[in-house]
């Protein structure tokens, strides 16, 4: 009996150890585990004893440095005592009177200054030591709060408790994060304070942040997270319509539902707090792209689905569209959790620029490309590479461009769906277009891309093959109301509407490319190819045209118009396309990489004016030149056969001493050269756009222009009175041939004309003028002739007295 203990009374006893007895000592059952009981108290109070022996040494070693610090301090104020007084003392002695202003000098000038700087030296020391304490003592509350909700953990006790020291872990935290901004900013030049206080946090943080992820993945679990994907994969749609309800985050209620939001709090503070000393560690640097991180609570809402997804995914291999569909379902279904539950949650953690909205579709179609990336693409790659060994062709292209039409409809989706919260993205927002594009895919994987840009471009090829090859097609023209492209009518063969329109459908793929990079290279990859394939095709044509009758006849003329409408109209609409929002920042991403490019080189080697390299500039040019070289052998053609025509006319110089006949109109030998000069003009001007036209005849004015010039005016031929009026009369004629196209005709006929003007004058007035020189040339209007021209043709004009 004496070596029995007695309890104490049950008055001594407090509430909390009653209420353990009781829950732990109802029965005779539990009475048999009376003695295991006792031993884990025992266990646990042996722990609790070893950890207050662990807290009495830690405080302990802080009490001795805060006592070395402040014996330090003390030793300072103690020596800056010692000078205030020998400066009081010397102020007050006779001597310093005598000294007179030797002393004040070297108080002012030595002691003073000295004593300042001092007395700020001491004020640091006693703002580090006190800053260095307090943050000291905060990185132990963090290692504390840190191990004992790791100890609860590993002895299974409350969830609460694990969840209350996780707490205090974040609010002390907070509170060392603060205190290291403030530094960071004012004390720059306690930069190892901060290293050492960062590496300690460091520490503390790897064994919070999983242990806090952890514990959040249970909570999921426990609350049936996540929901069946086997009915929502069900092609019943029944089944389906029965899971629309069973949403585990709008079915939680009670302690179940505080308990998962305030998890979700303080997983949202903890990435906040991180996100906090990213911002921190980078300033400087281009923090934006390292900070914004995928929100670590909604990445633990997809994860689960996304590894229970892949067991359908797998056997819808052959059938992509599945894999979209229930993806796309998935992430209807419950995006509105995230606004209604999740969101708020997120404002109170104070976490800036968040949308649950968003960070849900992004992570789902995060998950998506993964696989995508992973198990869908690879198998696509190796049946395309087995088709280039083999040669035998398979599905493989066809598979190709499915899977990217799905992409396509699948993001337009997604971004209709992120839009119905207000979220609107501009085209410059690439990074947010890319979080929510399947097609971000492609940017890891450029490689990809050029094999898409390849399948996409010989598909367009192959389209186009049956309109090039129909010779309608280049007969037939574009109907100014039928117009798709542009506002002009330039009379183009319907063959161009047909490159257009396949250009169009691979411009429009290209805009679903979350970033400006990709678009650019998959349209010189995909599109710059077709443009020039045009290019060929009317250039084949031309040369056809050419070679089999030199454009003498009318159809080469007309199949040569033909394709210069093709090659106008197919540049004026890629002008037009070029002055596009979409068009225009490729250029400028371009000149962006040029700039990269070269910056290491001199200015002076960059391009020069506006914008360097738009995305088809180097077509367009193409266009232009092909353009502008057929137009001038149009008019070639047309000068070769009116000088043939003309050469009797031109080389008879006995015409032009003879008198002059009553009502004369023309001479005889340029009839047929006007003739011919005419007709040809007809056909042009019926067969090509009124731009090109232009220039056929300006071009062809130039050229009789130098050729009447040299040929009469310049051969040493002699004018009489009656050579002038004929040649005039002969002048008059051709110029009202040009006169339909516009009013003053002599214009374009510079030389011949005044030329002319001079062989008109007075006999007096020419000698003496072209006597005056250059000076009297530009007074009577000669601006286009040479001194030594103008006294060639005085010496050739014969005067009858």
């Amino acid at each position: 009996m004496d070596s029995t203990k007695t309890l104490p009374p049950v008055s001594a006893i407090s509430s909390t150890t009653l209420s353990f007895l009781n829950d732990n000592l109802t029965n005779k059952e539990y009475h048999a585990r009376a003695a295991r009981l006792a031993s884990e108290l025992e266990t646990q109070c042996s722990h609790l004893d070893q950890s207050l022996v662990e807290l009495n040494r830690n405080l302990e070693s802080k009490l001795s440095v805060y006592a070395s610090f402040t014996d330090r301090v003390s030793g300072l104020f103690t020596h800056v005592n010692v000078k205030l007084t020998d400066l009081a003392s010397a102020s007050r002695s006779p001597s310093s009177v005598s000294d007179g202003g030797v002393r004040a000098k070297q108080i002012l000038g030595e002691e003073l200054p000295a004593l300042a700087k001092e007395v700020a030296r001491v004020d640091m020391v006693r703002a580090y030591a006190e800053t260095a304490l307090k943050l000291d003592s905060l990185v132990g509350d963090i290692e504390d709060a840190v191990s004992s909700a790791m100890n609860n953990n590993r002895r299974s006790n409350s969830t609460q408790d694990s969840e209350d020291m996780r707490l205090l872990a974040i609010k002390a935290l907070k509170q060392a994060e603060d205190i290291l901004t403030s530094v960071t900013k004012t004390r720059p030049q306690w930069a190892r304070l901060v290293a050492a206080v960062d590496h300690r946090v460091d520490r503390a943080l790897a064994m919070l942040r999983p242990q806090a992820i952890a514990d959040h993945r249970a909570l999921l679990s426990s609350l049936g997270w996540p929901p069946p994907l086997s009915i929502l994969a069900s092609s019943n749609p029944e089944t389906r319509a029965s899971s629309e309800v069973s949403n585990p985050l709008f079915t939680m209620r009670g302690d179940l539902k505080h308990q998962y939001c305030e998890n979700f709090l303080a997983l949202c503070r903890l990435q906040e707090l991180q996100r906090q000393r990213k911002s921190r560690q980078l300033e400087g640097h281009n923090r934006e792209l390292a900070l914004h991180q995928p929100l670590w609570a909604i990445e633990e809402l997809v994860n689960p689905i996304a590894v229970a997804s892949q067991h359908h995914f797998s056997k819808w291999t052959d059938k992509p569209e599945f894999i979209f569909t229930l993806v796309y379902k998935i992430t209807r279904d419950y995006v509105d959790s995230m606004d209604e539950l999740l969101q708020p949650l997120v404002d109170e953690a104070l976490l800036v620029g968040y949308s649950c909205r968003e960070e849900w579709i992004s992570a789902m179609v995060t998950a998506l490309l993964t696989y995508l990336a992973k198990e869908i693409f690879p198998v696509y790659v190796d049946q395309l590479d087995e088709e280039s060994i083999s040669g035998v062709q398979s599905q493989a292209r066809i598979s190709w461009l499915h899977l990217v039409d799905l992409m396509i409809s699948f993001d337009k989706r997604i971004k209709s769906l992120v839009e119905q919260s207000g979220i609107l993205f501009s085209l410059q927002e690439d990074g947010n277009l890319q979080k929510i594009s399947s097609l971000s895919v492609f940017c890891d994987r450029p490689d990809w891309l050029d094999i898409w840009a390849q399948i996409e471009l010989a598909d367009t090829l192959e389209n186009l093959k049956h309109d090039v090859d129909d010779e309608r097609n280049w007969k037939m023209k574009v109907q100014k109301g039928a117009l798709l492209f542009g506002s002009e009518d330039y009379r183009s063969p319907t063959v161009s509407s047909a490159f257009l329109q396949r250009l169009s459908s691979v411009v429009d793929r290209c805009r679903s490319l979350p970033t400006v990079s990709l678009r650019s290279r998959f349209l010189r990859l995909a599109g710059a190819p077709v443009i020039q394939k045009f290019l060929d095709c009317v250039l084949l044509r031309c040369q056809e045209a050419e070679g089999l009758t030199a454009l003498t006849d009318e159809d080469g003329l007309l199949k040569v118009a033909n394709c210069v409408n093709a090659a106008h109209y197919f540049e004026s609409v890629l002008r037009e396309w070029c002055e596009d929002v979409f068009f225009l920042e490729m250029a400028l991403d371009q000149d962006n990489q040029l700039e990269t490019s070269l910056s290491d080189n001199s200015r002076s080697e960059w391009p020069v004016g506006g914008s360097r390299s738009g995305i088809f500039d180097e077509e367009i040019k193409k266009l232009e030149e092909f353009r502008t070289e057929w137009v001038e052998k149009i008019s070639v053609v047309i000068l070769r056969g009116f000088d043939a025509l003309s050469r009797d006319y031109v080389k008879n110089r006995r015409q032009w001493q003879e008198k002059s006949e009553e009502n004369w109109s023309v001479s005889e030998m340029l009839v047929g050269a006007l003739d011919y000069l005419q007709g040809k003009m007809s056909i042009i001007e019926g067969s090509l756009n009124a731009m090109d036209f232009i220039m056929v005849w300006r071009s062809l004015a130039t050229g009789v222009d130098r050729l009447l010039f040299r040929g009469i005016l310049m051969s040493n031929a002699k004018f009489y009175d009656g050579g002038v009026v004929r040649f005039g009369c002969d002048m008059e004629v051709l110029f009202g041939v040009f006169r339909a196209w516009c009013l003053r005709p002599e214009g374009f006929f510079p030389k011949t004309s005044e030329g002319l003007k001079l062989l008109k004058m007075r006999e007096e007035q020419l000698q003496g003028g072209v006597l005056g020189g250059e000076k009297w040339m530009k007074q009577s209007g000669i601006t286009h002739l040479s001194v030594a021209e103008a006294e060639k043709i005085e010496k050739n004009r014969v005067f009858m007295n």
